[in-house]
């Protein structure tokens, strides 16, 4: 009988991982990307176990993330070459889905054709500075979507912590030479059969973790429906109409997963504040931050990266919070 539990992947997570010549290919975007912006976007924190990086890729660094892929478990290395291009090699069942969608993920996707950035003069000037800005995808829903319900109404720290301990715990071991254990997240199944100790111990609070695991049990069909739709209003219906997922889940997932890039994540706690203070020097609510990005509309996401890559952080005034831990309660 195969173990399962905590107690089990503890003692094999460590495990080598024997490692298949890999799959190589070559990606030469047609025009200038910021591929490194692109991909790094999918990272959730500094120990995500599905991603790693010893540098920028802009200063020869090698980047390594981990997926399930409709094929099975990918890891993917990359590294960019002079001129602009990429150097990919891929490991695992799912290797040649993972190349294939390589340029989706550096944002070969995302067309920016239409965007006016003289709208505002310090947009147009963010423009001018990072022109190679694009919107990644990773066509991965479920993945999307999970590590959304993960952050809602927490702090990044809380979010990112649960991820890291249910994927190292639920998840599998990446194949290839990864320089460090990493692991690809479970299955829809898999999210679906984690014990509720499991959701206690790695801090993520029962709104959260129940929203899961009842999202698991419509999973295909909430992917097939995704996929199927349209246009971003179309996805909102799908992914509101599950309980406990609202307007902010939809537009982050629609971003990670489909590079949407007007999707607007409302009810987030620092981005109105952000895009307020970056647009007129005072912060503002999600009202005043939608009328700011309103005359942008269809690239509104793209404004927002725009904010971040330029504009820098809004100074911060007030003392950091301290999240509460129920954990030994």
């Amino acid at each position: 009988m195969r173990p399962t539990g905590v107690r089990a992947r503890q003692q094999t997570r460590e495990l080598p991982v024997p490692a298949e010549r890999p799959i190589e290919r070559e990606y030469r975007p047609v025009q200038p990307v910021d591929i490194g912006r692109a991909v790094a976007a999918q990272r959730h924190g500094r120990n995500d176990p599905t991603y790693s990086s010893d540098a920028p890729l802009s200063a020869g660094g090698v980047v390594w993330r981990v997926s399930r892929t409709p094929l099975g478990l990918a890891t993917l290395a990359l590294r960019q070459r002079a001129g602009g291009g990429v150097r990919a090699a891929a490991w695992g069942a799912g290797a040649a889905w993972a190349l294939d969608q390589l340029p989706a993920l550096c944002g070969a996707d995302d067309d920016p054709d239409g965007f006016d950035a003289s709208r505002h003069p310090s947009v147009a000037e963010w423009h001018r500075r990072h022109p190679d800005l694009r919107i990644g995808r990773t066509d991965l829903v479920f993945d999307a979507l999970v590590s959304a319900i993960m952050e809602q109404k927490v702090t990044s720290m809380q979010a990112f912590s649960a991820w890291r301990s249910i994927v190292t715990w639920y998840g599998e071991r990446a194949p290839g030479p990864t320089p460090r254990p990493m692991f690809a997240p479970p299955d829809i199944e898999g999210w679906r059969h984690v014990p509720s100790w499991a959701w206690h111990r790695a801090g993520l609070e029962p709104p959260q973790s129940r929203t899961i695991v009842e999202t698991a049990r419509r999973g295909p069909s909430v992917v097939r429906a995704a996929e199927a739709a349209t246009d971003g209003e179309a996805r909102d219906r799908v992914f509101i109409s599950l309980r406990g997922v609202g307007i902010w889940t939809s537009a982050e997932t629609r971003i990670r997963a489909f590079g949407d890039p007007d999707a607007v994540s409302t009810g987030d706690y620092h981005l109105a504040h952000q895009v307020g203070f970056a647009l007129t020097g005072h912060r503002t609510d999600d009202d005043g931050m939608l009328e700011l990005l309103e005359p942008f509309a269809g690239h509104r996401q793209r404004v927002i990266r725009l904010i971040y890559a330029g504009a820098g952080l809004e100074p911060r005034r007030g003392p950091r919070l301290h999240p509460e831990d129920h954990r030994d309660r």
